[in-house]
């Protein structure tokens, strides 16, 4: 692997935001509880990373605990991102997971510094911080505390039901800080989830989440994202999903269309040309060469097709290239933020 085999100090300033000294590989770990993967400890000289300038993202900050992603979604837009590592955003990106063992230690420093601003800090932007690997770890408590007890708000997006386990830190934290909380729910026929998101919890199971985090008190939204041409874009298919999200007291939800980057895009068609092979002329012919983005013919298609289904749902619609900031994220009904604490952005 190309971290190893390095001197302590060597750093490298092209390396994703955390990773740039290598050689803080503590050990890599398998265990039977995880088949087939290993955990690979690392000592992560920064927690917090800088959002690029220009960026169209609604917040300047992100941490990212972990690297690879246990949930193996196939259409996963950072799966390019493993290749840094001499490693395949195939195979690899799903059971090669990178563990930033360090990383509530160092943000806690950083969020010392005078520096500091209290920027919202966004987590789940690039990989899941409650995929299965926070169930051995248990870096999320640590992380939320710091922001909390820093004054800094935050957004967490995620797949994972095992942010339940946090629910009471989370409304803890709430009285202090906005905490903006959204939910990944793209596919709602169970054998399609379990054949492109093969390491996800259940639909239901996420769904039986939003619940939970709605009745502590959040508004959740729901990410019906990413929509697949031709699978999950039929009225039936919207209108279905839509009902289950309504039930689950979400308070609204935010829809796209799938997007392919370079890193992901060999992934997605391997898996469709085995799974629906009758579907590889249309998708090739959306996704063209190095496009990576539905045409926009499409994408303004399935706005006028989605729209008006969310709203009839008693849903509010946003679209994942919206940016609009967002009410109070605590039902007042509930425990509630400070009234001095800030909108908090959609995490988009």
């Amino acid at each position: 692997m190309r971290w190893q085999g390095q001197t302590i100090d060597e750093e490298d300033a092209s390396a994703l935001p955390g990773m740039e000294n290598r050689t803080g590989i503590v050990r890599s770990v398998t265990t039977p509880e995880f088949a087939d993967m290993t955990f690979h400890e690392v000592l992560a000289r920064s927690a917090l990373n800088k959002v690029p300038a220009g960026s169209r993202m609604p917040f300047s900050w992100t941490i990212n605990p972990y690297r690879g992603c246990s949930h193996a979604c196939v259409y996963c837009f950072a799966r390019g991102t493993h290749e840094y590592l001499n490693l395949d955003g195939g195979g690899d990106f799903d059971s090669q997971i990178v563990v930033k063992t360090n990383v509530a230690e160092v943000l806690q420093k950083e969020l010392r510094r005078g520096s500091w601003q209290h920027e919202r800090v966004a987590l789940g932007t690039n990989t899941d911080p409650y995929q299965r690997a926070e169930g051995r770890y248990k870096l999320m408590p640590d992380i939320i505390r710091a922001l909390a007890e820093s004054g800094t708000p935050m957004s967490i997006l995620t797949k994972g039901t095992l942010i339940r386990r946090d629910i009471p830190l989370l409304v803890e934290a709430a009285k202090s800080v906005s905490i903006d909380i959204q939910m990944s729910i793209a596919m709602y026929d169970d054998e399609l989830q379990h054949s492109i998101e093969p390491g996800t919890p259940s639909t239901q199971a996420r769904l039986d989440t939003v619940r939970a985090l709605t009745d502590a008190g959040f508004r959740v939204g729901v990410f019906l994202m990413p929509v697949l041409p031709h699978l999950t874009d039929s009225i039936e298919a919207i209108g279905h999903a839509l009902k289950r999200i309504k039930q689950s007291g979400a308070d609204h939800v935010i829809y796209g269309a799938l997007h392919l980057r370079a890193g992901v895009k060999p992934w997605f068609m391997q898996w469709l040309e085995r799974e629906h092979p009758e579907l590889m002329s249309s998708y090739r012919g959306l996704y063209p060469g190095a496009a990576s983005e539905a045409p926009k013919p499409y994408r303004q298609w399935l706005a006028k097709r989605t729209r008006p289904l969310i709203r009839m749902h008693g849903l509010e619609a946003r679209h994942s290239d919206d940016v609009h900031p967002t009410r109070q994220l605590m039902r007042p009904t509930s425990v509630s933020a400070p009234a001095t604490s800030a909108p908090a952005p959609m995490l988009f």
